[in-house]
This record gives structure tokens, C-alpha cells and sequence, in this order.
């Protein structure tokens, strides 16, 4: 009983001198596993992974201030296309013939030689 006594006095005053801020370092470092963890949920989600891996082929679209790019990744090459509206071949060639889609969805193509024979 004596060695209790003596000891719980000192034990308040050890504890009246404690660092107020030692639990923010605990925060600190569960704030890191955290944005790990999200990161990695992020990457996993997105399929970011697979721009690391060097025997994957990638094509992603994306959209930057209403231009569209073409990325795509063979192996370890990536090249970046920007899509314009230009048309390919300097607005060379001549119309070939006139597609419609039908109600139940599927499409006819009706080459340029048919339409002048029911004209």
C-alpha cells in the first residue's frame, strides 16, 4: 500500500506536464494512411494503373477547354492527338451515297448509283 500512496502523486503531477499537442502527431499520421489509401482507391478506380504497366495498350479520350485529345499508349510509347474539325484530305473526294437508320435501329446504305436509278 505504501508504494501505491506514494506513487499516484506523482502520477498527477506527471500528467499536469504533458505535451497538450502529442496527439496531433498521432493525427498526423493517420491523416497519411488515409490519403494513401484514397489515392490508391482512386488509381485502382480509374484504371490509372495500367498507364504503368509497359505491356498494356491504352486509348483515352478527354475533353480540355472543348477540345478533344486522343491519348494512346503502346508500351512504353504515349503519343497525344488533338481532334480538330478539319476533314481529312483537304476537302478531296465525292459523295458516295446516303445511309438512313430505320425505326428498329439497324442502318441501310443506299450507294449514289441506286438513288439516281429510282430518281
Amino acid at each position: 500500500m505504501k508504494f501505491i500512496k506514494r506513487s499516484r502523486p506523482d502520477q498527477l503531477l506527471k500528467s499536469r506536464y504533458e505535451e497538450p499537442l502529442n496527439g496531433v502527431a498521432n493525427l498526423f499520421d493517420v491523416a497519411l494512411v488515409f490519403i494513401v489509401a484514397l489515392l490508391l482507391t482512386l488509381m485502382s478506380t480509374f484504371q490509372v494503373l495500367d498507364f504503368f504497366n509497359p505491356d498494356s495498350d491504352i486509348t483515352v479520350m478527354k475533353k480540355v477547354n472543348d477540345q478533344w485529345q486522343i491519348i494512346t499508349k503502346k508500351g512504353k510509347e504515349i503519343k497525344v492527338k488533338k481532334v480538330t474539325n478539319h476533314k481529312i484530305g483537304g476537302n478531296e473526294g465525292f459523295r458516295l451515297g446516303t445511309a438512313y437508320q430505320l425505326k428498329n435501329g439497324r442502318i441501310v446504305y443506299i450507294p449514289e448509283e441506286k438513288i439516281n436509278e429510282i430518281d
